[in-house]
């Protein structure tokens, strides 16, 4: 394998003041207007927190990034705005905690892959109405598993016996694949549209984008709020009662809290058990599926529209 050296920036974690003019683009490959905030600095953070590393290099829409413990790797998803054919623009790229990419195109040949989530050294990618298995150590395709259905996969996460879990944000739907079999987990309105998933033992954590969802612009009339979800009964459980933002990445903190993050907004949020929200980092709009390393208090925050991969070493988070 060839190895890709990119180019690095280091900062400082001075605060900074931003100021903000609101504009509208394109997001992405999907034909609705959204606004970004403009800001004159990259980001502002609280106190306590510090920029290890960034890279940009040959970065391409980075949308989800996954630390696979066994491996001692990041996984970096690309949903791939440059190439030539828009089917198969999308990669997976390899990194490591040092900031170095060991393979930018690690695995390619995607569509617009999304989340990433790791089991017994297989990679599960979700890719628009797919999921794709991957070989960890490899880098193989093992398998392709369409999701019946499907219309924009967006994250995954595993349960601890091996169920991949999928979430459709726009046809508010939780999939499940295990075995062979794959089935509906959960579909309904009252999922608020879900985009971010994280399961922790029996109970699956949700982030989501919002009620009144329109498909023609991915606006809502309701923000989404970061709810529980019992994988037995299926019994939901509010976290943050109030709407909270379009939620993408969920993350534990390591002890009972969560870092949440808010893609049209460019927040990251720390939320507690009891629903307390306290914000973390103010980016441009554009912050995506994050990764924490709760060994390292490392966060691996993917910028979409920045084309960038930021790692911080984080502070106490509020109680």
């Amino acid at each position: 394998m060839t190895t890709h050296h990119p180019h690095i920036r280091m900062k400082n974690d001075s605060i900074v003041e931003i100021p903000m003019t609101v504009i509208s683009l394109s997001f992405f490959r999907h034909s609705f207007s959204v606004l970004i905030l403009l800001c004159i600095a990259p980001y502002a953070m609280s106190a306590g927190q510090e920029t290890l590393w960034e890279l940009s290099e040959g970065l391409d829409g980075p949308e989800s990034a996954f630390y696979d413990v066994e491996s001692g790797f990041v996984f970096l998803s690309n949903v791939g705005n440059r190439g030539s054919d828009p089917q198969t623009n999308g990669f997976i790229s390899k990194v490591t905690l040092q900031g170095q990419v060991t393979q930018l195109k690690w695995y390619e040949g995607l569509q617009d892959p999304k989340g990433i989530r790791s089991y017994e050294g297989t990679l599960w990618v979700s890719d628009v109405t797919r999921l794709v298995a991957v070989d960890i150590a490899s880098g193989r395709l093992m398998k392709e598993v369409d999701i019946q259905g499907a219309t924009f996969l967006n994250d995954v996460a595993v349960g601890i016996d091996g169920t991949v879990y999928v979430s459709d944000m726009a046809k508010s739907t939780i999939h499940q694949y295990k075995d062979g079999t794959q089935s509906v987990f959960d579909s309904g309105e009252h999922l608020e549209h879900p985009n971010g998933l994280l399961v922790v033992g029996q109970t699956l954590y949700v982030g989501g984008w919002g009620s009144g969802f329109n498909p023609n612009d991915f606006s809502t009339n309701v923000l989404g709020r970061f709810f529980s979800v019992n994988l037995q009964t299926k019994k939901k459980t509010l976290i943050t009662p109030n709407p909270t933002g379009h939620l993408d990445g969920i993350e534990s903190d390591g002890e009972d809290g969560f870092i949440v993050t808010d893609w049209v907004n460019g927040k990251v949020f720390h939320i507690t058990k009891t629903g307390t929200v306290s914000l973390l980092q103010q980016h441009q709009q554009g912050a995506a599926d994050h990764a924490y390393i709760t060994s390292r208090d490392i966060l691996l925050l993917p910028h979409m529209l920045n084309n960038t991969l930021t790692a911080f070493k984080m502070g106490p988070f509020p109680k």
